[in-house]
């Protein structure tokens, strides 16, 4: 199993970066390869289903169903594509000066025989995964500035 994880500060306080990162119309502003939302049900609660479809370039369908989701702290979903499964978790914490947000995904890669898997986790995909999940943070980041910056 694969993990990548990214964090960053943000300004604002937890409820405005919680705010934006539930807010599904906003994803293409800062979701590394989002296309567009296909189905949503429920979001952001627990229980939740949605599915949405990446660029061309990107992942293809994604479907995540939230298992859990708590105000003020964050969210973890299921999330599947054709070429992965896992689980997916966005927290939020107040910092002295904003918020901290970190988002993880444990996965697990399909198809494929089990040692090539890992050889071309630990080679290519380990770090490809880490870096689309530091351009989401950073791009949500100039997002929630930009918002604040808003009279």
């Amino acid at each position: 199993m694969g993990r990548a994880r990214a964090a960053i500060e943000v300004v604002g306080s937890v409820g405005e970066a919680e705010a934006l990162w539930y807010d599904l119309d906003r994803w293409p502003t800062f979701v590394d390869g989002f296309g567009h939302v296909v189905r949503s049900e429920g979001w952001p609660g627990a229980g939740a289903t949605l599915v949405w479809d990446s660029t061309p370039a990107g992942r293809g369908r994604v479907v995540e169903h939230v298992s859990a989701q708590v105000s003020g702290q964050g969210q973890t979903s299921e999330v599947e594509d054709p070429r992965l499964a896992g689980t997916q978790t966005v927290t939020f914490a107040a910092i002295e000066d904003g918020a901290r947000v970190t988002l993880s995904l444990d996965y697990r890669l399909k198809g494929g025989v089990p040692v090539l898997r890992t050889l071309v986790d630990v080679l290519f995909i380990g770090r490809a995964m880490r870096d689309s999940l530091r351009r989401t943070l950073l791009r949500f980041a100039r997002e929630l500035e930009a918002e604040g910056e808003l009279p």
